[in-house]
């Protein structure tokens, strides 16, 4: 009880109105920026949702030293997640010197250990991605690929059917 005894009347509301504030002006940046500045792309745009959700926290609690400061914060990070996108959109060169590399971890049924290890996942876990996608046979895997987002991809099929190589050109062995 002592903490809601030390809230003054007058910070709670001022606490509401930068909670409605910042909720009003995330809408606003996320329709002007596009829905990537919150989407689950890579660990760089997981980076900078964190530091934006920070950034709203310490808004709301302190509304009175730094409701503008969020504003532009933000305003900020949204610029830069969009300059960031447009520019790993409009070179390759860019996108492979700033981004991560989808990695292999299995190819027509046989897994790559070594892979495994570079990316950081386990054989139980690779075995719980092939469960979820209903593989029954390892024979039926033609591709599992770590992605740059962390999300493992099962491409399986009971047919003998190949994949088309552009879906696997970016993926590193």
């Amino acid at each position: 009880m002592e903490i809601f005894t030390s809230l003054k009347p007058w910070t709670i509301v001022q606490m509401c109105v930068a909670a409605i504030c910042i909720y009003l002006y995330i809408m606003l940046i996320t329709r002007i920026a596009g829905k990537r500045t919150f989407a689950k792309m890579s660990s760089f745009d997981f980076a900078v949702t964190i530091a934006m959700g920070s950034i709203l926290a310490d808004a709301v609690n302190k509304p009175v030293s730094s409701l503008m400061p969020a504003f532009v914060s933000l305003a900020l990070l949204a610029f830069l997640q969009v300059l960031f996108a447009k520019m790993l959109s409009s070179s390759d060169g860019v996108e492979k010197l700033l981004t991560n590399t989808p990695i292999l971890l299995m190819k027509d049924g046989e897994i790559f250990e070594k892979n495994l290890k570079k990316a950081l996942v386990s054989r139980a876990d690779l075995m719980g991605k092939l469960r979820e996608a209903n593989v029954l046979q390892l024979s039926e895997v033609r591709a599992v690929v770590f992605e740059t987002t962390g999300d493992i991809s099962v491409l399986h099929t009971t047919e003998d059917t190949t994949i088309d190589a552009v879906i696997m050109e970016d993926v590193g062995n």
